[in-house]
């Protein structure tokens, strides 16, 4: 009798309770670390070579996602670059992706703006496809594509309309 009723017990269980089936996810890009308000200097040989700041930023085994950031780039001989925007992903120390209110401004007094840039620490190209308007000295450049070359002084650019102010010497 017992045994019976054991049975039917565990019997109804198989029949009106189903098993939970638990979604299961494979986490492939985990965060290695978080930092607040933070200054990053990479230094080699030579002497320094990038700072890096920002408000807030995550570490993943490729790449610093950073807000707020604020990159110097003295890695080559010819200008230092200085590029701020409100996000920035520093990938393989190699490439920068800054999104939102991007400002470039060379030490020469070179300045664009615009809402996305990439920029190659090897090539020293800063290139955006979303529209620039560019500053040096009295003159102003608009465009819808702009390709900057630190290192050889050459930009290209697309739909360009440009009011530039010649100095006298």
């Amino acid at each position: 009798m017992l045994l019976a009723f054991i049975l039917a017990l565990l019997g109804s269980i198989y029949v009106f309770f189903k098993p939970m089936h638990i979604k299961q996810q494979a986490f492939v890009d985990v965060p290695l670390f978080e930092l607040k308000d933070f200054t990053m200097y990479e230094l080699d040989q030579k002497g320094l070579r990038t700072i890096m700041l920002g408000s807030a930023a995550t570490r993943y085994s490729n790449r610093y996602t950073v807000q707020d950031i604020d990159y110097t780039d003295n890695e080559k001989e010819e200008y230092i670059a200085n590029m701020k925007a409100k996000h920035g992903i520093y990938k393989d120390d190699v490439v920068v992706t800054l999104h939102g209110d991007v400002a470039y401004v060379r030490d020469d007094g070179l300045t664009f703006k615009t809402q996305k840039a990439v920029y190659n620490k090897k090539t020293s190209d800063v290139v955006s496809d979303v529209g620039y308007v560019a500053y040096l000295n009295e003159s102003i450049i608009k465009g819808s594509y702009i390709k900057y070359n630190n290192e050889k002084n050459r930009i290209f650019s697309k739909n360009v309309r440009a009011k530039i102010q010649l100095q006298e010497r």
